[in-house]
């Protein structure tokens, strides 16, 4: 089954994204129509970063927080592919946490397939937004703090808003759409999902452009770069998949084709893709818990669908040999899990997708937030509110 969008729909969404190049994002989306809108083509040079780039153009820019927080401010490569046609400005970022790697590689490969002569609108591509926590391999900032927690930031506030405020300044609000990548956090992993606000008809309408890919309702942390975008007036996804410290070949595969997919669905770019039957969408979803500390060894596999009373697996202790077995409290489907590891007491193993209908859409309770791989662990210190 082709998972093109209708004429009707592709107006409706181009008209929610579209944007000038030139100047940051409104607050609210001004509406456009699809055919002789100038407010859809980037007039001329693409400014970014103190920097133009001519259209029909590929350049490399850099962008610095100014926070030298090792001794040294390391500048971050911001690619920006300003096409000849009519589109939107698309921002696509990776590595907000410094340890999720599928998502560079998916960044990259995005890009790099651009023909920029042929595209319609603009890319502005981060694959790396935290720099120094790539170079040591570690999700946070060297502060231990997690910067998809402080957006859009504060320029008075703790080096961790700064830079979140710089980046959120400088280069975000110059986007009319943006798409984030990460993975599952420590020992866990994704089904690939988007994560969207869908409560928003212009996010909700994005969200059917990616393809065969799940979809699950979620506002999004407080401090996350998605929900801090979206309320700035820019549609916004999260784009979930795997683990992290690894780079997943098949994982990576289903990203890029996603974002493709997007890309040709805006009419951005004339590459076509195909894909299978649509995914579900999920209006809500539910973290299972352990009772017990010991090893935990799953029974089911990422993306399967479980019954309510359905074992999903046993935590074995070993020194007792007692083992606990774990169910499922609902029927729905695994959309992240715990990799088989030492467990605490309360350790959340198993997200379960549920309800399947708009009427049952609601907001995360706190304790689902707690554990959504966009938030930090809420022993995380926290600074006051940015403001």
């Amino acid at each position: 089954m082709k998972r093109v969008l209708t004429a009707a729909l592709l107006g409706c969404l181009l008209s929610t994204l579209a944007h000038t190049a030139e100047e940051p994002v409104a607050p609210t989306p001004a509406p456009a129509t699809m055919e002789g809108s100038e407010t859809l083509k980037p007039k001329g040079r693409l400014r970014l970063l103190g920097s133009e780039v001519p259209t029909g153009t590929r350049k490399k820019l850099t962008w610095t927080s100014g926070q030298a927080m090792e001794g040294f401010v390391s500048p971050v490569p911001v690619f920006v592919l300003n096409g000849k046609g009519p589109g939107p400005v698309l921002c696509l970022t990776a590595a907000v946490h410094g340890d999720e790697l599928n998502g560079i590689e998916v960044a990259r490969r995005v890009l790099d397939d651009i023909d920029v002569e042929e595209l319609n609108g603009a890319v502005i591509g981060v694959p790396i937004v935290n720099i120094q926590g790539f170079y040591r391999g570690a999700r946070y900032l060297p502060d231990r703090r997690d910067l998809n927690r402080y957006f859009p930031g504060n320029p008075k506030g703790s080096a961790a808003t700064r830079m979140a405020h710089s980046f959120f300044t400088e280069v975000v609000k110059n986007c009319s759409a943006l798409i984030d990548l990460h993975t599952g956090s420590l020992n866990r992993t994704n089904l690939p999902q988007v994560r969207a606000d869908l409560r928003l008809p212009q996010v909700s309408r994005m969200t059917k452009a990616f393809g065969a890919t799940v979809v699950l309702h979620s506002v999004g942390e407080r401090g996350s770069l998605r929900r801090a975008a979206t309320e700035a007036g820019i549609p916004s996804v999260t784009f979930e998949m795997g683990e992290p410290m690894r780079v997943q070949s098949e994982q990576v595969e289903h990203g890029a084709k996603a974002v493709e997919t997007l890309l040709y669905s805006l009419g951005m770019t004339k590459q076509r893709r195909y894909w299978g039957d649509p995914e579900p969408v999920y209006y809500a979803s539910k973290w299972v818990r352990v009772d017990h500390g010991g090893i935990l060894f799953s029974d089911v596999a990422l993306g399967e669908r479980v019954s309510e009373g359905e074992l999903l697996g046993v935590v074995t202790d070993p020194i007792s040999n007692q083992q606990h077995r774990i169910y499922a409290p609902t029927s729905g489907r695994v959309l992240g899990m715990a990799l088989n590891q030492v467990v605490l007491p309360g350790f959340a193993a198993y997200r379960i997708g549920t309800a399947t209908t708009p009427s049952k859409m609601s907001k995360q309770s706190a304790e689902d937030a707690a554990e959504d791989d966009e938030s930090a662990p809420p022993t995380e210190e926290a600074d006051p509110p940015p403001g």
